[in-house]
């Protein structure tokens, strides 16, 4: 595999990281919470992927039920596990996000098994771009999820909504003072980043069909750690991140003397950066009021 087949795997496998971080940062930057059940979320798209390819056998179907079901999920998780913590210390909130972490988790392996489950998307073969060979799916994933990400990023700046986001992650009373519905705001967000949740997990099941009810787990702490690299609360910061994850992930992966280590050279490169700028690359550090 030559440099650039590696880029373009490593951009493939980041914009996925990003979607993901997406979730993450978008939650945070407005609800100021952890949602660490935001990786199972994949899984549980992934899951009804699964199903909607075995009864009907149409991937773009499936992944339109598994956008709503996660969206539903998202907004189910946000009214029952955390609305009622609002205010509640960060501790809290913590352990309740991995107890939904888990909850999901034992669900799906009740309902499903253990076992993998294999999940042919589709089979999109590769294109020659010169004389390089490369699969499909990879240009597929990478240019959906530019597209998704821009959309995302311009809905934030020019819809009204986008613009109460913004105001909610900047002061919660002020924006309620100014007729804003916060609570709303915060709902419609955990929809988003159910939503993307669930494009990434198309995007992952495309690349590798093995679907288990842990899928989501390690992706979820990548992106989580891309989030926080690129600066949390901040969109392009977790694209930033993201990026950065999956080609740092692909190159190393290219080099046999390092490849074993490419999670803990990720989690590294989280340090060194938390070190020379806790904020993250694009993070803002923020005053806390007294």
């Amino acid at each position: 595999m030559n440099i650039f087949e590696t880029l373009l795997n490593g951009l493939s496998m980041g914009s996925t990281y990003a979607m993901i971080a997406l979730g993450y940062t978008m939650v945070y930057g407005i609800a100021k919470m952890l949602n660490f059940a935001h990786g199972d979320v994949i899984m549980v798209g992934g899951y009804m992927i699964f199903l909607t390819m075995a009864s009907v056998g149409n991937p773009i179907l499936g992944l339109a039920i598994a956008v709503v079901f996660c969206m539903l999920l998202g907004i189910t998780i946000e009214k029952v596990a955390y609305k009622p913590l609002r205010g509640a210390s960060p501790l809290a909130v913590l352990i309740t996000a991995i107890g939904v972490s888990y909850l999901l988790q034992s669900t799906a392996q009740m309902i499903f098994g253990s076992a993998p489950k294999m999940v042919i998307v589709a089979d999109l073969g590769n294109v020659m771009l010169g004389s390089i060979k490369l699969p499909v799916y990879t240009l597929v994933t990478l240019g959906c999820s530019f597209a998704i990400m821009i959309a995302l990023s311009l809905f934030v700046k020019y819809t009204k909504i986008g613009r109460a986001m913004i105001a909610v992650s900047e002061d919660k009373g002020a924006a309620q003072l100014m007729g804003i519905n916060v609570n709303g705001i915060i709902t419609i967000t955990f929809a988003i980043g159910s939503a993307l949740a669930a494009f990434a997990g198309f995007f992952m099941l495309l690349k590798s069909p093995s679907l288990t009810n842990t899928l989501g787990a390690m992706p979820g702490i990548k992106a989580f750690t891309a989030a926080v690299i690129g600066g949390i609360g901040s969109i392009p910061g977790a694209m930033l991140g993201g990026i950065l994850m999956g080609v740092v992930e692909a190159i190393s992966l290219t080099i046999p003397a390092i490849a074993p280590y490419t999670d803990a050279i990720e989690f590294s490169i989280l340090i060194i950066i938390l070190l020379v700028r806790p904020s993250g690359i694009l993070g803002k550090k923020r005053r806390e009021k007294v």
